[in-house]
């Protein structure tokens, strides 16, 4: 069995890796920004209410996997600068529900991220089954992805974006290209046996993109 130390070992290397598939310069990569996502603390507004976290994401994958011994995600939210452990809460129909303890969310599918709730400016639902199965398959090829948010309207609007699909540049990472006119945004894969077990995927405009590490399946 791998040891809780060397799981999270081999995420940040396959972090490090995906890091190398983006077209942004050191200074941004991910690497870089989940590193510095890395030294924040869980947001003090919290710290009456819940446990002190652990600043380091390597504790703070250690102690969520010694409580906690269902599946669990580590999650880099690049837009606030935080870093924090979600639990799984629900699953329906191979879609997986993760939670944080202020019931922030994230909503997967397969390691697809199909939604988000608690974080402003949420994505509602992305259809995204066509860039699944090439992915989790290592293949390429062209398809289409449809994401919905809500609207201060109180409105769905969806967004359709044409996307491609291709290997990136180390074994293992598969790259995901979509566009919608002058937007344009570029996720990362890491698959391991038909399992997407480390991302960087792109949440909206507001909230640009998550990385998420798989910690326990």
């Amino acid at each position: 069995m791998i040891g809780t130390t060397m799981r999270y070992a081999i995420g940040a290397t396959a972090l490090a890796m995906l890091a190398a598939c983006g077209n942004m310069s050191s200074q941004d990569s991910i690497a870089g920004k989940l590193v510095q996502a890395a030294r924040q603390t869980v947001d003090s507004r919290k710290a009456d209410a819940t446990p002190a976290q652990p600043r380091d994401p390597n504790e703070m994958a250690a102690t969520a996997l010694r409580v906690n011994k269902g599946p669990l995600i580590l999650v880099g939210l690049e837009s606030q600068g935080s870093t924090q452990v979600m639990a799984m809460t629900g699953e329906n129909a191979g879609q997986r529900t993760y939670m944080t303890p202020n019931e922030q969310a994230l909503v997967l599918r397969g390691g697809m991220l199909v939604g988000t709730r608690g974080l402003g400016h949420d994505l509602s639902v992305a259809d995204s089954a066509q860039s699944a199965a090439l992915i989790r398959a290592s293949r390429g090829g062209q398809t289409q992805r449809v994401m919905r948010y809500w609207t201060g309207d109180g409105l769905e609007r969806p967004m359709t974006l044409t996307c491609t699909i291709g290997a990136g540049p180390r074994p293992g990472v598969m790259v995901e290209s979509c566009e919608n006119g002058p937007l344009t945004f570029q996720n990362n894969y890491m698959v391991q046996g038909g399992r997407i077990t480390v991302s960087r995927q792109w949440i909206g405009p507001n909230l640009g993109y998550v990385t998420i590490q798989e910690l326990r399946p």
